[in-house]
């Protein structure tokens, strides 16, 4: 159904959780160009900024444009977060973030490709090591994420796909900032959990 900039539209959040590591091996980088993935030791606002527009901007990704440059560096700086971009081939093809400010608790409270990297085969790869990551940190007891139906439809069975199960969702509105073909969120009968 499209939907117009400035509209008022309700959306579906599904919260899942992990609560031991896969049983799956650490994947390897996939094939292709030159590769690597790199942690950022305080990056600035506008690093993750840049990152978050790009991967989120189709999806409605406006939320840390609301708060200062301050409070996203707060963010980012604590000791217990870290982001991670992939890079290939000299430019990033997307980025995830770790948050185990909570204790016992890590939250992939951010993960995406931006749409040049969709499709080439680094999705999986991508999380996969994410969440192995978020297991190597010590004392970890359960591993989190949240998709949305603003998502990339792909996103909540690709974090399926690697071991999350959902917990609980809920439905939310916002005003859109873009013109947008959306699937209506599940009725209250899909959304048990």
């Amino acid at each position: 159904m499209k939907h117009k900039a400035g509209e008022t539209v309700e959306y579906a959040i599904t919260y899942l959780e992990m609560t031991a590591r896969p049983d799956v091996a650490r994947p390897h980088m996939p094939s292709g160009p030159v590769s690597a993935l790199v942690a950022a030791d305080t990056p600035p606002a506008w690093y993750f900024l840049s990152l978050y527009d790009a991967v989120g901007s189709e999806y409605e990704w406006t939320d840390r444009h609301q708060q200062s440059t301050e409070e996203i560096e707060a963010f980012l700086h604590h000791k217990d977060v870290t982001l991670f971009s992939l890079v290939r081939d000299g430019w990033p093809h997307g980025f995830f973030i770790l948050d185990a400010r909570e204790e016992g608790v890590v939250d992939l409270s951010y993960f995406g490709l931006v749409p040049q990297a969709i499709g080439r085969g680094v999705g999986q790869y991508l999380l996969s090591t994410a969440v192995h990551m978020a297991w190597d940190i010590p004392l970890t007891e359960r591993v989190t994420v949240n998709t949305c139906s603003l998502d990339h439809p792909r996103a909540l069975p690709l974090y399926q796909k690697v071991g999350f199960e959902p917990y609980r969702r809920e439905t939310v509105s916002r005003v859109l900032t873009r013109d947008r073909d959306l699937i209506d969120p599940p009725t209250q009968e899909t959304q048990n959990v």
